[in-house]
């Protein structure tokens, strides 16, 4: 193609001189300006090849005139860019057609990436060929700013318009049920049920039943046929939490679900369609889980299909000030008393390592705002608190506290005793290693008062190293001797 014209609109002189510069250098023909009105003219007389628009401006919202673009320029390209970046922003902008959206401040590279593979595409994918779909309602089911809540932003907008399978993975209290109920509340799907099940809170007698439902009789106690969670999720999503805590069984069951879109009942003979979308969530490590053989290798592609992994909060603790003031709206919205919390007091929040993350952020917000007498709540009340909440560090429990020789042969003893009875099991190395591992690794950085540096030099290990292990065996580490092995 020829010399391509790129179409800016950003009320902020700095953006479109940086852009002009930018594009203009690598050879594009860049028209810039700082209203809506005069980007739909250029629009409506046929200029431009791609267009990048702000949301906020003087004269109009940019969001509201992308469905007149496509309107008259189905084919044009549209590239949006918020200062407004919230998980909503992101799902407007792809339910109206947007190409790709990019928060500010953004990356020039990253932005110039996305300016070659526009004009390089073919008719913009759009997360709503809903032009007429319903607007999604005001409350923000994700709270944060932060770059890395950016990301996940980004990606469930781009997710929002399919029915691809989806994995949220993450420490407890991140907030993984949120993400799949905005995968659903925003999606395609939001005019079908959404349906939970935990995993790890149903007997493993009971999972298929659960999952599949029963016919009456199918087993003692079935006194009624009973419609299982797929039944119940048809035309909407079911939302699998702790998928790693399947049992294997269900897990073969669950793979044949997945590969054929078909099922039956416990004690049913009649195949009934899954017009479910997946999305499975867990704060374990499946790719661990699968080569210690517990979880299925084949599942686990089929569910991993498209990836997110919530951070935990103390990787992102410029988000803390933005989700206090939002638990102290909701705690007033639910009849507590109207309180505040200083400029000292946030900060304290932000030193601390969050190892419950935002559910133990909420709840500590809640507790000082039922209890604490003063509207205004500083630094101190803070203090007290989290001195109450942090764990004691735990005793390493393991071989290090009997010989290994002793640990060696109480394992030889459990092996020959299993296979004089015909029974599997597991390997002798992988065991001990288990065993010793983690308790080493803990006291390692309880040495070093929870400097991961120090440690993995103590241990001889790569520091990325020690983190994957850490990842992997669930160790939360606090600088200053907090540390949690759970």
């Amino acid at each position: 193609m020829g010399q391509a014209t790129i179409l800016v609109a950003d009320d902020d002189r700095a953006i479109r001189t940086v852009l002009n510069q930018a594009l203009g250098r690598l050879g594009y023909d860049v028209r810039t300006t700082g209203h809506a009105a005069t980007l739909w003219q250029w629009v409506e007389s046929g200029d431009g090849d791609l267009v990048i628009t702000d949301v906020v401006m003087p004269d109009e919202n940019g969001l509201e005139l992308i469905p007149r673009i496509r309107k008259i320029r189905a084919n044009l390209k549209i590239v949006v860019m918020s200062a407004q970046t919230t998980l909503l922003t992101a799902v407007r902008a792809a339910e109206r057609g947007a190409f790709e959206y990019l928060p500010k401040p953004f990356d020039l590279r990253e932005l110039v990436s996305i300016v070659e593979r526009a004009l390089n595409a073919g008719r913009p994918g759009t997360a709503a060929e809903a032009a007429g779909a319903d607007e999604v309602g005001e409350a923000l089911p994700l709270i944060g700013r932060s770059v890395a809540m950016q990301e996940i932003y980004r990606v469930m907008a781009r997710l929002m318009s399919t029915d691809l399978t989806v994995m949220i993975s993450g420490e407890s209290g991140t907030g993984k049920e949120l993400v799949a109920r905005a995968l659903h509340d925003y999606g395609k799907r939001r005019g079908g049920p959404f349906v939970a099940i935990n995993m790890a809170a149903i007997p493993r007698e009971l999972i298929e039943s659960e999952l599949f439902g029963h016919e009456r009789g199918a087993f003692t106690g079935a006194t009624a046929r009973y419609a299982g969670r797929f039944e119940q999720a048809q035309s909407g999503t079911l939302f699998l939490d702790e998928i790693g805590d399947m049992p294997t069984e269900a897990q073969t069951r669950l793979l044949r679900v997945l590969q054929e879109g078909e099922y039956t009942t416990v004690g049913g003979r009649t195949r009934l369609r899954a017009d479910v979308r997946i999305i499975a969530a867990t704060h374990r490590d499946l790719r661990q889980l699968v080569r210690q053989g517990l979880f299925r290798e084949d599942l686990f592609y089929r569910l991993n299909v498209v990836p997110i992994r919530i951070p935990p909060l103390r990787e992102r603790r410029e988000d803390i000030g933005e989700l206090v003031r939002h638990f102290l709206v909701q705690c007033g919205k639910e009849g507590l008393p109207a309180k505040s919390l200083d400029a000292a007091a946030v900060e304290r929040l932000k030193s601390y390592d969050w190892p419950g993350n935002v559910r133990e952020l909420e709840n500590l917000v809640r507790r000082v705002v039922a209890l604490c007498a003063a509207d205004v709540i500083g630094a101190d009340v803070i203090d007290a608190e989290l001195r109450d909440v942090a764990p004691a560090p735990p005793t390493p429990a393991g071989p290090t506290e009997e010989s290994l020789g002793a640990a060696v042969e109480r394992h030889l003893s459990a092996y020959f005793a299993a296979h004089q009875n015909g029974l599997p099991a597991a390997g002798l190395y992988d065991r001990i290693v288990h065993e010793i591992e983690r308790p080493l690794l803990w006291l390692s950085l309880a040495a070093t008062r929870g400097n991961q540096i120090r440690a993995a030099k103590l241990l001889g290990l790569n520091r990325n190293t020690l983190r994957k292990k850490l990842r992997q065996l669930d160790i939360r580490v606090t600088r200053g001797l907090r540390s949690n092995a759970e």
